[in-house]
């Protein structure tokens, strides 16, 4: 880690609902692909070519520059054993580590929990977006969860200031640990307080904010935005989190892919120009990660739920280029249709856990993975 790296950050964006591998990065130099793709395949002359083989979505576009700048790692065939084409269960395996048994702890948790051990700060972890991701849910472990920054607050409807500290105050002794009688009552109590304190923390982020980039109107740009003003604010948040929704692309593809793309692509370019203005983008790494690929063959206008994917690692930090081998798609080297994995992405969350953030990386993914150095 160099000196410059004085604050490690790591911000996690989640598409979900399967993100098309093959129509994200594509091999164009294979004619297989098009062979497979009759219906919703990308045209040579449209792709942003990487090298001879693959290129970039034209949807993209953000992401290519930022890719030229030196500033991306495309992680190729990154999957875990033994798929499973369930969004929940995928879903639950890339957020507990745990391809085999059902996981009862988050891996960020882990990280937020060995971050800061006596739960210290209730903003080491912060999720922009509804309900908490199991990635970040751990027993004892605070984390906040935000919908939106400006309207983010416990009883902010109540008015004026003395009627909502008179609400707070019977809320507080309602969950006060004084009053438990039980683990149940503790946890609720302690999970009030966190609240309490969380919300009048990051009430006061976008007041020491102000920006020249102008985010575009999606919910991902919202949320990104919301992630800068947090950041700005120095209020020792360590780890993001927030997902970009509308993956699962069953049918008209041809339309939604390059749509969702354009959002999360210029959504992360803003959010890294934001960081520049800011002097903070060489402590922030973005890591970009779906459930699973879909199936190698469409289905006429669309693909369904396949294996073997593909990650972003976006940021100053990052040793650009491509990473791991993209996935054969002759028929032979298929599993039941989809691709196959080679990456296994407790490697890539563990070097980013050791690598980046400074942490056992086994403590976290819950063993020693290959890494691939792309920090």
């Amino acid at each position: 880690m160099t000196s410059t790296q004085k604050d490690p950050t790591l911000v996690v964006i989640q598409l979900t609902g399967g993100n098309d591998y093959l129509n994200t990065v594509i091999p164009y130099g294979d004619p297989l692909y098009y062979d497979n793709r009759p219906n919703v395949g990308i045209s040579q002359d449209q792709v942003l070519p990487i090298n001879n083989h693959v290129g970039f979505n034209p949807a993209l576009a953000p992401i290519k520059e930022l890719y030229d700048s030196g500033k991306v790692a495309v992680i190729n065939g990154i999957g875990y054993p033994k798929p499973n084409r369930s969004h929940f269960r995928s879903m639950d395996i890339w957020h507990t580590c745990e391809p085999d048994k059902i996981g009862d702890e988050g891996w960020l948790g882990r990280v937020i929990r060995d971050l800061d051990p006596k739960g210290e700060n209730v903003l080491t972890g912060l999720n922009f977006g509804r309900g908490l991701p199991r990635a970040l849910a751990v027993n004892g472990v605070p984390v906040a969860s935000v919908a939106a920054l400006e309207k983010y607050g416990v009883l902010t409807g109540i008015a004026p200031d003395l009627e909502r500290n008179r609400a707070l105050d019977i809320f507080a002794r309602m969950y006060g640990p004084e009053l438990g009688t039980g683990p149940v009552m503790d946890y609720l109590g302690q999970t009030g307080l966190d609240a309490l304190k969380g919300a009048d923390i990051l009430k006061t982020a976008p007041l020491r904010y102000q920006t020249g980039v102008e985010y575009a109107e999606s919910p991902i740009g919202k949320n990104l935005q919301g992630i800068a003003k947090v950041l700005v604010a120095d209020l020792g948040t360590k780890i993001f989190y927030t997902q970009h929704m509308g993956y699962d692309t069953h049918a008209n593809e041809g339309p939604v892919h390059p749509r969702l793309w354009s959002e999360v692509s210029r959504a992360i370019s803003d959010f890294y120009d934001d960081l520049k203005e800011h002097n903070v983008a060489e402590n922030v790494l973005m890591f970009v990660f779906t459930e699973f690929g879909r199936r190698v063959r469409d289905n006429g206008s669309g693909t369904d739920h396949g294996s073997g994917g593909m990650a972003l690692v976006i940021g100053d930090p990052v040793k650009a280029g491509l990473y791991g081998e993209y996935p054969s798609l002759k028929d032979g080297d298929l599993i039941e249709g989809d691709l196959a994995y080679n990456v296994d992405f407790r490697g890539v969350y563990g070097e980013m856990v050791e690598t980046w953030l400074g942490l056992d990386p086994v403590s976290v993914v819950g063993g020693n993975f290959e890494q691939l150095g792309f920090v």
